[in-house]
């Protein structure tokens, strides 16, 4: 009989996103420049020379770490409250160190997709992956593209990276253009701060729309009800790291109201730096869209950056990496 997972979430993470693969990827991307076939090979024989070293944490691998340990909450026979699978475009030889870096770590990740050079995206569906983790812009974009779920473009691993709870899993996400729509924010660049704050003043009690990230915070509240304690006690904690200043804020929480969701924490900061509140309230990621918020915080926190789909006046291009 196949496995439910219906009320399970399901987290899919690229290999450069769980674990640094960045020497890897640099010998590799070096050796590309000047011959792809001498580069493909010297890439595989790096991988199976090394294939028994354990891999090093990327930037996903702490959220990854909390998010498996939720599991010890669910009753016996109970499905999973996560699943998280590894979808990478490594092919299976040469994914064997990722899978003996799984086992090395006791990370309880029981699915993969190795898919030889091809894009990971069109498999997303098959696993009912929710949010998806990856360093690949190509890949992250298609996905925001496609509104086929939640996706985080991870920043490079920060200093230090170890250290955080696995107690609890800490979330900081912002608001306009992630768990809201865009609307507000284009509002915001386009035409100043005073035709934002009057636009959300005038639709102060009409909840926001759904931005990329609404089906993914739902499906935690979910999660949330599935755990034997009040939501208050919840090991996941929520954070909403947001520029709005009053009187945008009123409209942020009748919105979560609305939806039927619950948020621990929220900070409504006025333009003021992010990177303080983050580091006091010290997650195992923090989503944002703007490469501003996300560039302070990263050398500290793990970070990813949300993309805005191709057709969003927002749209930008960024750096790419592999996955």
């Amino acid at each position: 009989m196949p496995t439910d997972l219906s009320q399970t979430l399901v987290v899919g993470i690229s290999a450069t996103a769980l674990f640094d693969l960045s020497e890897a990827d640099s010998r590799f991307r070096s050796m590309m420049e000047t011959d792809r076939d001498s580069a493909i090979e010297e890439y595989r024989s790096y991988m199976r020379d090394n294939e028994n070293v354990p891999l090093a944490p990327g930037a996903g691998y702490p959220l990854v770490q909390a998010l498996l340990a939720l599991n010890g909450h669910r009753g016996a026979a109970e499905p999973p409250l996560i699943d998280v699978v590894i979808l990478t475009r490594n092919s299976p030889e040469i994914g064997l160190r990722i899978l003996r870096s799984v086992q090395a770590q006791e990370l309880n990740i029981i699915r993969s997709a190795f898919t030889g050079g091809e894009s990971v995206v069109p498999y997303l569906e098959s696993f009912g992956v929710h949010l998806f983790l990856t360093t690949d812009l190509t890949d992250a974009q298609r996905v925001a593209d496609s509104n086929t779920c939640a996706v985080g473009l991870l920043n490079k691993p920060p200093q230090g990276i170890g250290g955080l709870s696995t107690e609890q899993v800490r979330m900081a996400l912002d608001g306009d253009a992630v768990l809201f729509d865009d609307e507000s924010e284009v509002i915001y660049q386009t035409k100043g701060l005073e035709a934002f704050l009057a636009h959300e003043r005038a639709a102060q009690e009409l909840p926001l729309k759904d931005g990329p990230y609404a089906v993914f915070l739902r499906k935690l509240a979910e999660l949330q009800k599935r755990l034997p304690m009040r939501v208050e006690y919840s090991p996941v904690r929520i954070a909403l790291v947001t520029a709005r200043n009053s009187p945008a804020d009123i409209r942020v929480i009748t919105t979560l109201r609305d939806w039927g969701v619950y948020v621990d924490e929220a900070f409504f900061l006025g333009g003021l730096d992010k990177t303080p509140v983050l580091r006091a309230f010290k997650p195992h990621i923090f989503f944002d869209d703007q490469e501003a918020h996300l560039d302070r915080a990263a050398a500290e926190i793990p970070s990813a950056r949300v993309p805005h789909a191709s057709h969003s006046p927002l749209h930008t291009n960024a750096p790419t990496e592999s996955n």
